[in-house]
């Protein structure tokens, strides 16, 4: 089999990139993957791209109330089948052997959709996030800025997935919100009419779709698993404009969504690039994102840092 591929060979031709789809994956068993080895990791990526809290959160968590742990990050992994937590590695393909195992399998997915190259399959902008998680933790309701592959490797895990086609379950300023300043995103039980459930086991995932709204659990084990993620052209172009929008709707200026006025979208996109490129040496510091983090998306911005001095579980 290829590294990733779909359960349903028609799902690349049926439902790519607008519909989830269950996928099959070659990583399981990976030593990249051993416990050992993402203590490694921990201890070799930057504080700002460790996020982990408690697991013991609410499908609609609040994200200011969020319940800590006072543990270090390499502790947690040390005791993650029974320290209640939940964690993610953000960017570990600056780590080059993951950053090589996305590509290939990235590339894999291309090729076997008739592109010679990355570039040419719209992968731009490849990410990839490792979660650990301890036994029957949650990570809540939430939307994600990317296109992913999420692929479970150890353990068992719910994957709850909900149709957001017609904007009934997150509006679009949910979404602008969800973009710029948190992830997480209001829940209500009358979405699970809209809702695919998906049982993943070490060998299963699934493509989740661009602001497609979802939730997770985990079973009665630890869990990991690995999101690869990607931006295409359009995909980093939307977000740019939801993100200059939030700064405008932040200062009092309430935007209209991507797409309404595209000669308003052109301007703005290009005031928000410029000002990336401007700031992109600086952004190479830890020091210096948290601060440029802060100045743009409020105070709170660094709350994924978690210092062990917070609310504790």
């Amino acid at each position: 089999m290829n590294i990733i591929e779909p359960v349903d060979a028609s799902s690349f031709d049926k439902a790519f990139p607008i519909q989830p789809f269950t996928i099959r994956h070659a990583f399981a068993g990976n030593p990249l993957f051993a416990l050992p080895r993402i203590v490694d990791l921990v201890r070799e990526l930057p504080r700002d791209q460790i996020e982990y809290n408690s697991g013991k959160a609410e499908i609609d968590q609040d994200p200011n109330t969020v319940p800590f742990i006072d543990l270090k990050p390499e502790e947690v992994v040390h005791r993650i089948e029974t320290c209640g937590a939940w964690m993610v590695l953000k960017r570990v393909e600056m780590h080059p052997a993951y950053r090589a195992l996305l590509h290939e399998a990235l590339l894999s997915v291309a090729r076997g959709r008739g592109n010679a190259s990355l570039r040419e399959a719209g992968f731009e902008d490849v990410r990839g996030f490792l979660f650990v998680s301890s036994p029957n933790s949650t990570t809540p309701f939430h939307i994600d800025s990317e296109d992913n592959f999420f692929i479970h490797i150890h353990g068992e895990k719910f994957f709850n997935i909900y149709d957001n086609s017609d904007r009934s379950i997150a509006s679009e300023e949910t979404i602008e919100h969800s973009i710029a300043k948190h992830r997480n995103v209001s829940y209500d039980k009358k979405f699970d009419a809209k809702c695919m459930a998906y049982r993943l086991l070490p060998g299963d995932g699934v493509f989740v779709p661009y602001q497609w709204p979802h939730w997770v659990r985990t079973a009665n084990s630890h869990s990991i698993s690995l999101a690869i993620t990607w931006k295409t052209k359009d995909v980093q172009r939307r977000n740019d404009i939801l993100m200059f929008n939030s700064w405008l709707r932040s200062v009092g200026l309430p935007q209209p969504a991507p797409g309404k006025r595209p000669a308003l979208d052109v301007a703005k996109l290009a005031v928000f690039r410029t000002l990336q490129v401007a700031t992109a040496p600086l952004r190479k510091f830890e020091t210096v994102r948290r601060v440029l983090r802060a100045i743009a998306l409020g105070r709170r911005a660094n709350y994924f840092i978690n210092t062990g001095k917070a609310r504790a579980a």
